[in-house]
């Protein structure tokens, strides 16, 4: 079946350098004319501010927006703006990314383009969902797009890189940049990087050989491609005996970062496979559980930093590597922060990678007694087993994929974390296309539930500054959002979209979007107007003040 197009009439202008655009009202279904030009500026630009150009804001990940019309004093005054519906996913994990004016959200295998003061539909690509997927490509979740120039970029869930003309949703190019056939899929949001666009895939409970790969922006040609598992004979391949290799796993689920005056990218893999039975993967299983720090030009390693070695927990390191600057310990430092998976949040410097320090935020922690001075975890020897074992952090992780932010104003780093353990249970199983490689499960622990809490870090002082703790025993899968008015945004696990004050965690606003909110929040001005948006079910809402 091919794509569908579906055009909604709508008159705007919008003025600036990045976007301008124009819709002429000419009935149901009539051509929209945008004209849409986003330079590499555009995207390296930081903080954001009236724009959000890419999944995180800008490329350090802080997920820190210099807006500050809305602030403390009056955030209790919130109101819903608009509301966007789409019909194509209950369950939408977008982050929209907004230009000059508008915005652009994805749903399953569709995107759309919306007046983003309004909330209306300029144009609506449609692509129907795959069938035959395993795991997470099954849900059929992506997380938005990437932009650059008059081209918007996704990814759909059977793993193929979508070009669309900006100016009306059109297909310009369609790239399959991985085999469904063996257990890949797509579940993230492209980071593009000069002129290229940086995918990942999904598959990383599946039995897949994991990589990074980098597509020419105006052409679609492949231009490198990083495995995250090493073949016979490379660095880090003696984890892998025989062709284990090819079913290591080690995904790129999640976008990365980038740090331009260094020209690196920073990008988390997932955990080895099968999960839970390390006997097939002796080793450390490099470079599952990393954080790769990559040359874009050439896909080249510069250094990596291992998490979790030799993983039996499904630790992903997927979660964002944020990239601060920073006095550190007295000094100067260009840092990388990660709140790991693992219940330890690390600080490196991200010139080398070397390690500075990791902290336990977690109490229910018993995989590891602590991190040695190199960073390595020191293990308890705790394991699944064919019985069951209780290990925590559980399988959801002491935090997850959902957003971090970082403040400069008040040196806080603010994370989603979860008090939760699991029984593991492990069985040997052979690798069987489309079927998961987890060798075996979890299950919760009887009468025991989940506690979800929003943690505030203080860099200066290596310490928790203050906690927010959630009511409701629902996994919480809503990340976070901070800005210049003193203020960090979030989802809760009931369903409300939150907001609390930066420096002491006291709450100021809350909304309740009646449906399970598993994204992350951003923030864009029109017309001088600051709003807040986050997905919720199958919705986005769009606040800002009366």
């Amino acid at each position: 079946m091919h794509p569908r197009l579906y055009a909604r009439v709508l008159c705007v202008v919008a003025m600036g350098s990045g976007i301008g655009m124009m819709a002429a009202q000419q009935g149901t279904n009539s051509a929209v004319t945008i004209s849409l030009n986003v330079q590499a500026a555009d995207l390296s630009a930081q903080p954001s501010g009236a724009d959000w150009p890419s999944y995180n804001g800008d490329y350090t990940g802080r997920r820190y927006s210099s807006l500050n019309q809305i602030d403390a004093e009056n955030a209790g005054t919130l109101r819903a703006a608009w509301v966007f519906h789409s019909s194509a996913s209950d369950s939408m994990e977008v982050t929209p990314v907004a230009i000059n004016g508008l915005m652009f959200v994805t749903s399953a295998n569709d995107a759309f383009a919306l007046d983003a003061r309004t909330g209306r539909v300029i144009w609506h690509f449609s692509r129907p969902i795959s069938q035959g997927l395993i795991d997470d490509a099954s849900a059929h979740h992506n997380r938005g797009v990437g932009v650059w120039r008059s081209r918007i970029y996704m990814e759909t869930d059977n793993a193929h890189l979508l070009c669309l003309d900006a100016r009306s949703g059109h297909l310009l190019w369609d790239i399959a940049y991985a085999d469904t056939r063996k257990n890949y899929g797509a579940t993230s949001a492209p980071l593009v990087v000069k002129n290229e666009v940086l995918v990942g895939t999904s598959g990383g409970d599946d039995g897949v050989r994991g990589f990074l790969a980098a597509f020419d922006a105006a052409s679609g040609r492949l231009l490198w491609r990083f495995w995250t598992i090493p073949g016979p004979g490379e660095p880090g391949s003696s984890s892998w005996p025989g062709n284990q290799y090819l079913l290591g796993c080690g995904t790129t689920w999640m976008p990365g970062t980038y740090d331009p005056v260094l020209n690196s990218l920073y990008w988390g893999t997932s955990n080895p496979c099968p999960d839970f039975d390390g006997s097939v993967r002796p080793g450390d299983d490099l470079y599952t559980d990393c954080v790769l720090a990559l040359d874009p030009d050439t896909g080249k390693l510069k250094w990596h930093f291992q998490f979790t070695p030799h993983d039996l927990f499904d630790y992903d390191a997927a979660e964002t590597p944020v990239l601060v600057d920073a006095v550190y310990e007295g000094h100067p430092r260009r840092l990388l922060v990660e709140a790991n998976r693992n219940g330890f949040l690390y600080v490196l410097d991200r010139t080398d990678g070397k390690f500075l320090s990791a902290t336990r935020f977690v109490q229910k922690l018993n995989w590891a007694s602590g991190i040695d001075a190199a960073g390595r975890p020191i293990v308890t020897g705790v394991k699944p087993s064919a019985q069951g074992a209780k290990i925590c952090p559980g399988l959801d992780g002491a935090t997850n994929w959902y957003s971090p932010s970082f403040n400069p104003a008040t040196h806080l780093f603010y994370f989603m974390a979860l008090e939760e353990c699991n029984v593991y249970t492990m069985k040997q199983e052979k690798f069987s296309p489309g079927r998961a490689y987890y060798a075996t499960g979890t299950r919760r622990v009887p009468g025991e539930e989940g506690q979800n809490i929003l943690l505030a870090y203080n860099l200066e002082t290596n310490q928790f500054q203050w906690k927010y703790s959630q009511t409701g025993d629902e996994d919480d899968s809503a990340g976070t959002m901070t800005t210049a008015g003193g203020l960090v945004f979030f989802g809760d696990p009931e369903g409300s979209f939150e907001a609390v004050d930066a420096q002491s965690g006291t709450p100021l606003w809350y909304f309740n979007t009646g449906q399970r909110i598993h994204a992350s929040p951003m923030s864009f001005a029109v017309d001088g107007r600051q709003y807040v948006a986050v997905a919720a079910g199958s919705d986005v809402f769009a606040f800002s003040l009366p």
